[in-house]
């Protein structure tokens, strides 16, 4: 079923389709084919926004998404078959977000069933920089069955300007990379996902930003995997990228060989913001999990505890915009 007959019945329950949708843009390489690019296809968009197929294939380009209501599928049978890629690096474009292979800040963003990725450290020639491959800044975004490939700061998961409020949702995702490769501060939920640290002499999953302690944002992971490469090394659950950064792992299957302690400073002698973080765990299994081992400021959830991280409480209550949700019902997570 295309992405466009998904959204009617997701938003009215039949297989009615509102008049107002236009039928979705088409792209592809086929010579025939009214838009060869992405990009081609969103500026074609109306304002309100409306849905773009993309058949496999790769597509080299960087993807600038502002309107909201944009959907963005491919056709193909798995994720790998769509691939958009870039590489650019924030060494050389003034700046990390100017890095993103695809960035999208217009809210009620959807992305399905393809791969994002920014090969800038896959040439030996270029000097280590974030590199992103995915900048997502709107709010009530969907991200599902996506990969997401990079190194350096693969996945932005932020706020619009001024601390505008963004929340996501992504699952059954593969994310990979390796220093802080997951970051921002947007209040971001991931379910089923797998994150993957690729070989590196240092492997950080997640850089999360909450800047103070009453900013609405946070990480929470749930029934999630944690893998990486034989060749990562001194992996970490994560780091605070501001002294207030909250990051929960529920369920997790930890195949990396994470570092005991588990977190670690930002800048270890230079900053102390592990005691004002919030870094938990809630029933990790695995080689990498170690309940007795971690950093002391962090948390090993309980029953109680954890269920005030569930995906309702998480998003307070205002989760009518979640596939979970429509598909499902409201699901009961712990």
């Amino acid at each position: 079923m295309g992405i466009f007959v998904r959204r009617a019945v997701l938003l009215t329950g039949c297989f009615c389709i509102p008049a107002t949708y236009a039928q979705p843009l088409l792209v592809s390489h086929a010579e025939n084919a009214v838009y060869h690019s992405v990009q081609q296809a969103i500026d074609a968009l109306p304002a309100e926004g409306g849905d773009v197929l993309v058949t496999p294939g790769t597509y080299r380009e960087k993807v600038k998404i502002s309107k909201s209501g944009v959907h963005l599928q491919g056709t193909g049978s798995n994720p790998e078959d769509t691939v958009i890629v870039y590489g650019d690096g924030a060494i050389n474009v003034g700046g990390t977000a100017r890095s993103a292979t695809l960035s999208a800040t217009g809210d009620d963003f959807w992305l399905e069933n393809l791969s994002i990725q920014n090969d800038y450290a896959r040439n030996p020639a270029n000097p280590p920089s974030q590199a992103v491959a995915l900048s997502l800044t709107g709010d009530k975004d969907v991200v599902t069955r996506v990969r997401l490939l990079g190194a350096q700061d693969t996945l932005f998961a932020g706020k619009g300007p001024n601390g505008r409020m963004s929340r996501q949702y992504f699952s059954n995702c593969y994310i990979e990379g390796h220093v802080d490769f997951v970051f921002g501060n947007a209040k971001a939920w991931f379910r089923q996902c797998e994150l993957h640290g690729i070989a590196n002499q240092a492997v950080v999953f997640t850089a999360q930003s909450k800047a103070a302690p009453d900013e609405d944002s946070g990480y929470v992971f749930d029934h999630c995997s944690l893998s990486a490469d034989p060749a990562a090394r001194d992996i970490a659950l994560g780091r605070p990228w501001r002294p207030y950064a909250t990051v929960v792992f529920l369920s997790t299957k930890m195949y990396a060989q994470v570092i005991a302690e588990g977190w670690r400073e930002w800048a270890p002698g230079k900053t102390n913001s592990l005691s004002t973080s919030y870094f938990a765990e809630y029933r990790s299994f695995g080689p990498g999990a170690n309940p007795s081992g971690r950093e002391p400021h962090s948390h090993q959830l309980t029953d109680i505890e954890a269920s005030r991280w569930s995906l309702r409480v998480f998003f307070g209550g205002a989760t009518d915009w979640l596939p979970t949700e429509r598909h499902r019902g409201n699901t009961k997570q712990h």
